[in-house]
């Protein structure tokens, strides 16, 4: 499958905001957001950001949500569709099915660093999920679903010394639920919208799609 390879603190620099690709460095002096404030990439980074129009103002807004959350543009929009056939407001829908990734809650849970790394976690093969093993980021997730790491890839170096779990660069959300020492997470219930992202307006997001 297709997916972006270049540098992630350049896609930051273009939304002008933190999208926490790069885990522990978005935190450290080397971030570029907070090193180059302002400053769009490329040879126009110069210069000062124009005033947008309200299509640029969506289309950005829906690109820094596709870029936080690592989608592609037809995985970002077949969610956004699945949002709009659930009862409900759709902007909240949307960020939910986002939230209830399977790669997301295992960032959630701190099991990665950052998003990328959970989904290459995932992809390897190294949790299951209500006992059998799921290698599908996209899986959706519901209230009682268990995660955990498989018993083979406990004892992997990893997860012995460097998974973040329970990290202080976020709390563990109130939807969720981990044992550290087990390696598992629960999920207790759904997220409301104070638990989902607050740096993301999906109302923009709705209006785009809504053109």
């Amino acid at each position: 499958m297709a997916r972006y390879t270049g540098p992630d603190c350049k896609l930051c620099r273009r939304e002008n905001v933190k999208l926490f690709l790069k885990g522990s460095r978005c935190l450290s002096k080397k971030c570029a957001v907070d090193k180059r404030p302002n400053t769009p990439p490329g040879h126009q980074g110069s210069g000062r950001r124009r005033k947008p129009s309200d299509y640029a103002v969506q289309l950005r807004e829906k690109q820094k949500a596709r870029r936080m959350y690592g989608l592609l543009e037809d995985q970002f929009q077949r969610t956004f569709d699945a949002a709009e056939r659930l009862p409900g407001v759709t902007g909240e829908n949307f960020l939910r099915l986002l939230e209830l990734r399977l790669d997301n809650v295992v960032y959630r849970l701190g099991f990665g660093s950052s998003r990328d790394q959970a989904r290459q976690l995932v992809n390897h093969g190294h949790f299951q999920v209500n006992g059998r093993k799921a290698s599908i980021p996209s899986i959706q997730l519901g209230t009682g679903d268990v995660i955990t790491v498989r018993p083979g890839s406990k004892n992997r170096e990893f997860f012995k010394n460097q998974a973040e779990f329970g990290s202080p660069r976020q709390a563990i959300p109130e939807w969720l639920q981990l044992d550290a020492e087990a390696m598992t997470g629960r999920i207790v219930g759904q997220p409301g919208r104070s638990d989902l992202e607050t740096t993301i307006n999906e109302q923009l997001i709705v209006e785009y799609y809504s053109r």
